[in-house]
């Protein structure tokens, strides 16, 4: 008997351990979520569910044990699986797993939001964004205009057909139409010989070129600002973000405690002050993809940290296929064999008989 209850204590004691890492890690989890609970009464949660789904477990396990006697066996066992998939399946295991991937990833995820956001800050700091687009617009005009007075030069100097025609007519339309003006007026000129018509094109050469550049100084000078306003509050931020990493990479921050990063001024909200800032200037920004434009400019910016402490964002981009190559299914693999190590010591430290 002695040696039963020695037994015993060594499987409560287990149970204890494993239970203890489950419940601290749906704890982690669910404080991240709501953040704004007092942390004892989502611990007092945590425990009362995970005991409710150990009872599950064992309700099952009495109910399959032919060896003791169990009434309404059928019963026992519906409520038991139902009790597991409420309490576990639903609460415990995806919470676990949410914090075993959060701590493996947060810090890389926090580094490359904070990365991406001070970027597009410094664009609008810098109105690079509409400058860049600037460049973009001029850069094509002076395509569209060489090729056009390529192809000119080549209809003006072909000799099945030398001078100045009704295609070199139709080029000249075109070409008013790259460089917004209504006409461009032909140049006159006399004789078809290959140096009358050289001197031609190369008139027509100078003459829109000339154009061309007067057209890209105009796209310069049309360069739209942003408001002072706006620059200083995006340089502000800028800093702000800038001394938020200095903080993370010396351990003044620590992005494990879930305080530091959904607390009034942890990294959620510094992000998302940010994002905000973002939206607002949408305009003197070139977002490097769709995905990034989608989420800077919806209409409640969430920031991709704010994804990560939800359980069910995380559950979300999970089966989006966000989390590739990031190990999740190892996670998944670690909880479930934390909670059935704690069932079984749960089952042994309070089972009726032998088996």
């Amino acid at each position: 008997m002695e040696q039963k209850n020695y037994m015993k204590l060594i499987w409560l004691l287990a149970f204890v351990a494993f239970a203890g890492i489950s419940c601290w890690a749906t704890a982690e989890s669910l404080h991240m979520l709501l953040s704004t609970w007092p942390k004892f009464l989502i611990w007092i949660l945590t425990v009362g569910f995970f005991i409710i789904a150990s009872l599950g477990t064992k309700l099952i396990v009495d109910s399959m044990n032919q060896n003791i006697y169990v009434e309404k066996r059928g019963l026992r066992l519906t409520g038991g699986i139902l009790l597991l998939i409420v309490f576990w399946l639903i609460c415990s295991l995806p919470t676990n797993t949410h914090t075993f991937f959060y701590r493996t990833v947060i810090n890389d995820k926090v580094v490359t939001d904070i990365t991406t956001t001070r970027g597009y800050l410094t664009q609008i700091e810098e109105n690079s964004g509409n400058k860049a687009q600037a460049k973009l617009k001029v850069d094509q005009l002076g395509s569209q205009v060489t090729a056009l007075v390529d192809e000119l030069t080549g209809e003006i100097m072909n000799d099945a057909n030398p001078g100045f025609g009704d295609h070199s007519k139709k080029i000249l339309g075109q070409l008013a139409t790259v460089l917004g003006v209504s006409k461009i007026e032909p140049l006159s000129f006399t004789g078809t010989s290959m140096q009358d018509r050289q001197r031609l094109c190369d008139a027509y050469r100078k003459k829109i070129f000339l154009m061309a550049e007067t057209k890209a100084q105009e796209i310069e000078a049309n360069v739209v600002q942003p408001s002072a306003k706006n620059v200083q509050e995006a340089k502000v931020m800028n800093s702000n973000l800038a001394k938020m990493m200095k903080y993370i990479n010396d351990g003044t921050i620590n992005l494990n405690n879930p305080d530091n990063v959904v607390g009034n001024d942890g990294v959620c909200a510094k992000l998302n002050e940010a994002y905000n800032i973002i939206k607002k200037n949408r305009n003197f920004v070139n977002f490097s993809s769709k995905e990034d434009e989608d989420t800077y400019t919806a209409q409640d910016p969430v920031t991709k940290v704010k994804r990560m402490v939800s359980v069910v964002d995380v559950w979300r981009d999970y089966k989006d296929g966000r989390f590739e190559g990031y190990g999740f299914i190892f996670w998944i693999v670690i909880s479930i064999l934390v909670d059935i190590a704690a069932f079984i010591f749960f089952d042994l430290a309070f089972k009726k008989t032998e088996y």
